[in-house]
């Protein structure tokens, strides 16, 4: 089995990359990263010399590059997109771009291929705010903010594609990811950075934001669950069952790195921030996946992955550094 992992040089993208590879020995693995701040060669670590890897350096965006790395793939992992909330309000552009477009060309590319599978990789934020229910993949997509509402619009897209062309789709909508090579722009990697330097944690609003907490390494599990047992055209909420405040999230951080509380800092929220995202999980239980890291020990071992890991997250700090000095300079 050849796969293509669109974003496989970042967060998700080299854990699925990893993953792929040690549950299937026998298949190669073909990424296609534009190499954003995000995305690093250096996530891959020995991965990158494996001769089952194979990189291509090049936009999704770009219908050339789409077909030139999508041509004898058997099957698309497609996860590169432009992730970041904060980012998408702070110019709207990038995530429309990459998001909806880029998934537009990729999904060209795949019906031009043949391929046998094509797995779009949303999120729960299509949904918009949870309040006083849990979603089931039948809800009303409802995304209030750009970066989500480029993800639903993708989402769509996809499953436009299974009804119209007959493109065998599938699509999963996984709750809030976490652990090791996180870009430091999402709390978990942000909040040790800044913790281990002793700088305020900038914790938007009352801090009382619930978040879904799904490990990275229970989501690829989950992906390849739905890429080899998925009905196509439908979609599979991916959820980890570990709903906490992002304040029990934060004061965990402190707690693990042996740092005080006083390091908590209430800043203005930010506009249309979901107080909540939730979702059932019936669909994928039923193709024989549940996650299987239990929510402290996790977060736990990402933490201290971190902080075990300096050089790579002042690194990856320091390539998205104009960004966190303009959000933060007046909240």
């Amino acid at each position: 089995m050849r796969y293509l992992i669109t974003g496989g040089c970042g967060f998700i993208g080299c854990n699925m990359v990893r993953f792929v590879l040690s549950q299937q020995p026998e298949a190669s693995v073909r990424i296609l990263d534009r190499l954003t701040y995000a995305g690093s060669l250096d996530n891959l670590g020995e991965e990158a010399d494996d001769p089952r890897v194979e990189f291509i350096h090049g936009d999704i965006c770009d219908p050339e590059a789409a077909r030139s790395a999508t041509d004898g793939c058997d099957a698309i992992i497609h996860l590169a997109a432009e992730s970041h909330v904060d980012r998408s309000i702070f110019g709207a552009e990038a995530a429309v771009r990459t998001n909806f477009e880029g998934t537009f060309r990729m999904l060209e590319a795949a019906r031009d291929a043949g391929v046998q599978r094509f797995l779009h990789v949303s999120t729960d934020e299509v949904y918009g705010a949870a309040e006083g229910v849990s979603f089931d993949e039948d809800a009303p997509l409802l995304a209030r903010n750009p970066y989500s509402a480029s993800k639903a619009g993708a989402d769509r897209l996809a499953r436009a594609y299974w009804v119209t062309y007959d493109l065998p789709v599938v699509i999963t909508r996984p709750a809030n990811n976490y652990g090791p090579y996180q870009y430091p722009e999402k709390l978990v990697p942000l909040f040790v950075y800044r913790a281990l330097r002793d700088e305020p944690l900038p914790v938007y609003g009352d801090g009382m934001q619930v978040r879904d907490w799904l490990h990275v390494e229970d989501h690829c599990r989950a992906m390849l669950t739905v890429l080899e047992h998925g009905v196509p055209g439908e979609a599979y909420n991916i959820a980890a069952h570990n709903e906490r405040p992002n304040l029990e999230t934060i004061r965990l951080i402190l707690d693990e790195l042996g740092k005080p509380e006083s390091l908590i800092q209430h800043v203005t929220d930010r506009p249309g921030h979901d107080v909540r995202y939730s979702m059932k999980g019936d669909r994928l239980a039923a193709l024989g996946w549940e996650p299987q890291t239990p929510w402290e020990a996790g977060m736990r071992a990402t933490v201290r992955w971190f902080a075990d890991n300096l050089t790579w997250l002042e690194t990856a700090y320091q390539r998205g550094r104009d960004f966190f000095e303009k959000w933060y300079a007046n909240r």
